[in-house]
């Protein structure tokens, strides 16, 4: 497969490559051509000019009888035969036959118009006025001179029109050479794409084969570490509460205290004991969070009603949600619904990432909100930046409303 894909590859590239030599050698033959026609154009003018110019060089030495204007007439009889000499050398082996026989047919006429014109000028040097006169106001020059300019704008148009096709050829090369280019670009990039994916598949799959045995070791001991960390977490945890509660033994007036703060622990615990799940999947379940939150005190004289779609948490995100929960809860059976025999209302929801949970009391009979803010509040907001979302509370006359939205992602 990679031999093949390889192949294909090289493929695409030699034809880009051809297409690129194409398009560059069509781009060179139109400017080779353009040169050409140019210096055609230019010296079929050339031959227009010197005619014109030894006309009226002829003329002037007729009507003046100085041999100064002859200096046109000689310069353009010099020029004549260099001039179609170079157009045969330019239009080439390459030339049509109707080429052939348009500058077959130019050189014989322009040469007849010279021939005509230095017959003129050798009657005059001669000095028969009157014969050259005669022989200049006949039709044969003016015709001459006619088939001469019908001559030269036919082998011009054939000149533009060789033009106008290799531009035009030129143009489509490049109309078409674009397109091919973009979707060999695009064959390539998905080429070399499939290419790298078989690469490191193959690479991955010798890989996985050569350390499939390490890898399973390493496995086993994460696993057996992890499950050692679990373990001495716990039990410091119990070291933790131990010296709590050692501490308060012969302390009565900070018995109090220390409840409080051993309960707390206790939430961390039940925190710690709800987020440790799977090695690969380092998450843990919120409805998992709140029923152990709520285990210690829920009975049939404090109920409670949980409702909301099964949710996997960021474990660092349970510990200090697993604190709040743990505040609401011993106060709502200190000061809250469960003070008066009321139902404790847990639900929650998931929208664009962002997980909304609400604590809600009901047969509380509160009276006016606490004038001062507690440790208990001041904990449940620090956790709640902890945690990365927003904590709301709101007390009304039948029970406390606490509102927590906070990020379902890692």
């Amino acid at each position: 497969m990679n031999v093949v894909l390889l192949g294909v590859i090289a493929a695409a590239m030699f034809a880009t490559l051809f297409l690129v030599y194409q398009t560059v050698e069509a781009e060179r033959e139109q400017r080779e051509q353009v040169r050409r026609t140019v210096e055609v154009l230019e010296e079929l003018r050339q031959v227009s000019r010197s005619a014109i110019s030894g006309e009226t060089g002829q003329r002037g030495y007729l009507i003046t009888l100085d041999r100064r204007y002859l200096a046109p007439y000689q310069a353009g009889r010099e020029q004549i035969d260099p001039t179609l000499d170079r157009i045969r050398e330019l239009i080439g082996e390459d030339a049509t036959a109707r080429q052939t026989e348009l500058i077959d047919k130019i050189d014989a006429l322009a040469r007849a118009k010279f021939d005509e014109m230095a017959t003129g000028v050798e009657l005059l040097e001669n000095g028969r006025l009157l014969d050259a006169r005669r022989a200049i106001l006949t039709d044969e020059g003016v015709e001459t001179m006619e088939r001469l300019d019908r001559a030269i704008a036919e082998l011009e148009d054939i000149e533009n029109e060789t033009l106008a096709a290799y531009s035009a050829d030129a143009a489509r090369t490049n109309a078409r050479v674009l397109p091919l280019l973009g979707a060999l670009l695009v064959f390539l990039i998905i080429a070399m794409f499939a290419g790298a994916r078989l690469v490191g598949r193959a690479a991955r799959a010798e890989a996985e084969a050569a350390q499939a045995a390490v890898v399973s070791e390493a496995r086993d001991r994460a696993d057996l570490l992890a499950r050692e960390l679990n373990h001495r977490v716990k039990n410091l945890f119990a070291v933790v509460l131990a010296i709590v509660q050692m501490s308060a033994r012969d302390k009565p007036e900070a018995k109090e205290v220390t409840n409080s703060i051993a309960q707390r622990i206790r939430a961390l615990l039940t925190a710690h004991e709800v987020s440790q799940g799977e090695l690969e999947r380092p998450v843990a379940s919120l409805r998992a969070l709140v029923e152990t939150s709520l285990a210690p005190y829920r009975s049939s004289n404090h109920p409670a009603e949980i409702d909301g779609p099964e949710i996997m948490l960021p474990a660092k995100r349970v510990t200090p949600l697993g604190l709040v929960l743990h505040e609401l809860t011993t106060n709502a059976v200190k000061y809250g619904a469960w003070k008066e025999e009321g139902t404790v209302h847990v639900s929650w929801s998931e929208q664009d990432g962002t997980v909304t949970l609400e604590w809600r009391e009901t047969g509380a009979q509160l009276g006016d909100a606490p004038e001062h803010t507690g440790f208990g509040s001041l904990l449940m907001t620090s956790a709640a930046r902890q945690f990365g979302g927003t904590f709301e509370r709101k007390f009304t006359p039948d029970g406390l409303i606490v509102t927590i939205e906070l990020p379902a992602g890692d």
